[in-house]
């Protein structure tokens, strides 16, 4: 079990989530192609690496380990046209640790929010980057999906007010460009539901509305990892 009072340390909080074949660093490194200062030193991390090999195939994540959902992250943000360097660099960072602390989740229910990976992986970031927009979307990217669920659901929304798409607009309105950006290019990723990010679109004012090639959801070949996992 983790040790709560250190929720980075390297260990699985569930063991059949961490697969038998693991990337090795230098895996690691060639499937994600880091460019910045930054995610050089973030990917030499082991806890980072340590979430990055952390998942097998699941519901919304047939690539089963973090890192291939983050490639496929990476892919989506090159198709991304008229994007600026800044942007780039601030997707790719949120892309890099936005589901790297999935292992030391907290499971308990009802759940701990101050628990969730997104947390997790925020107040890790913190030491790295004081980019308050990066820091914010790591830290509410799955929110979008939650605002969805509570729109569908008002059990959830009961019990979850501050996860409904009004509070959502007010958090993301600095960072909405962004926020929204790296919504839809995690969205286009592995069997994703699409209803999430295109409800979003619909109930959102001041959308620049962004197009990724369709393909990216229809074509395996951009899924699988262009590695040999060995």
């Amino acid at each position: 079990m983790i040790n709560r009072d250190d929720p980075f340390e390297t260990k699985s909080f569930e063991q059949e989530a961490v697969p038998s074949s693991l990337l090795s660093t230098e895996q690691l490194s060639e499937l994600l192609q880091p460019e910045t200062e930054l995610e050089h030193h973030l990917l030499s991390l082991p806890e980072v690496q340590h979430g990055l090999r952390w998942g097998r195939p699941r519901a919304g994540h047939p690539e089963g380990q973090v890192a291939f959902h983050v490639r496929e992250i990476f892919d989506n943000i090159e198709c991304i046209e008229g994007l600026s360097e800044e942007m780039r660099r601030q997707l790719r960072l949120v892309a890099l640790i936005h589901d790297t602390f999935k292992y030391a989740e907290g499971r308990e229910r009802p759940r701990n929010w101050e628990q969730h990976h997104a947390v997790l992986a925020r107040k890790f970031l913190e030491q790295f980057t004081d980019d308050a927009a990066v820091l914010d979307v790591v830290e509410v990217h799955d929110d979008g999906y939650y605002a969805w669920v509570a729109h569908k659901s008002e059990a959830f929304r009961s019990q979850n007010p501050h996860k409904t798409l009004e509070h959502l607009h007010k958090r993301i309105a600095h960072c909405l460009p962004l926020f929204y950006a790296f919504f839809k290019c995690d969205t286009y990723t592995g069997d994703k539901l699409q209803s999430p990010i295109l409800w979003f679109e619909e109930n959102t004012p001041g959308l620049d509305f962004l197009s990724i090639p369709r393909e990216r959801l229809l074509n395996k070949a951009l899924i699988s990892p262009p590695i040999s996992v060995k």
